[in-house]
């Protein structure tokens, strides 16, 4: 016999002793990235968000063939140890310090990281060594390689997950699967209570004879196991968990345009 227990319950009572904090940090031209991290603070509501912008408004770095952006990137390549090298943003207020978890999303620019994103990790990347880091990055078809070398190159002895979640451009409309899979592949977030106590008292786990029953109102409820897979999908609150394995898993229900996310154990 199967039982299930929400590990949320064990956590929220040392929740002020054992909550991580989650600094999200992000720069988006086109807004494939600034939908991205709309998805994903639904999932994580208790993360701080911070938006990176130009200091100069209203350029155009498509223009031209994307002519300036490209320069941009040129300059860091040549000279990526001189500050003068980077283009300038609009002053940011962040303590790194208070913060266990970084997630810097941002999208590729000729197989970099963008330059806005790249200034504000030239300041502030060496103040990150220690804490995990996660990357996500957005781009049409280029693969993702050389943002992550400039990650790893500007935030020196972070700790970086694994792997980056990499979303294509067309990807984008669709992607909260796929952060609800890396965040539990990765365990990020899972310190803060939109993950780990994902509104306990509203939602009750009971798991008999290979049953599982849901106490809450939800259109469909997910479950992914700790490679991120899905192993499980249901609109209904009684699903057959007689075939899964023991172990951790990640719950998502949605219902409307809103998710609650929980870690969940079955044994």
């Amino acid at each position: 016999m199967k039982k299930l227990w929400t590990m949320a319950v064990l956590l929220c009572a040392a929740c002020a002793a054992l909550q991580a904090r989650t600094l999200v940090v992000y720069y988006s031209f086109t807004n494939n990235v600034h939908t991205i991290v709309g998805e994903l603070q639904i999932l994580l509501p208790d993360a701080d968000v911070l938006r990176i912008e130009p200091a100069e408004e209203g350029l155009d770095y498509a223009a031209d063939g994307y002519a300036l952006g490209s320069a941009l990137i040129s300059a860091i390549r040549e000279n990526p140890d001189d500050a003068s090298s980077y283009p300038d943003i609009k002053p940011v207020e962040v303590d790194v310090a208070v913060y266990d978890e970084i997630i810097v999303a941002a999208p590729l620019w000729w197989s970099n990281m963008a330059a806005p994103m790249q200034t504000f990790l030239f300041h502030h990347g060496g103040q990150m060594a220690g804490k995990r880091i996660g990357l996500i990055v957005s781009s049409a078809s280029s693969g993702i390689s050389g943002v992550e070398a400039d990650a790893r190159r500007l935030i020196p002895g972070g700790d970086f997950v694994s792997p980056s979640l990499w979303i294509r451009s067309a990807q984008t409309a669709n992607c909260r699967d796929m952060i609800v899979e890396w965040l539990g592949q990765t365990g990020l977030g899972s310190g803060t209570s939109g993950v780990a106590a994902a509104r306990v008292d509203e939602v009750g786990w009971t798991c008999r004879d290979g049953v599982l029953r849901v106490s809450a109102r939800f259109d469909r409820l997910d479950l992914y196991d700790a490679t991120g897979s899905k192993v499980l999908s249901t609109t209904g609150d009684v699903a057959d968990v007689s075939d899964l394995p023991g172990g951790v898993y990640l719950a998502c229900l949605r219902q409307g345009a809103g998710s609650t996310v929980a870690k969940v154990a079955v044994r």
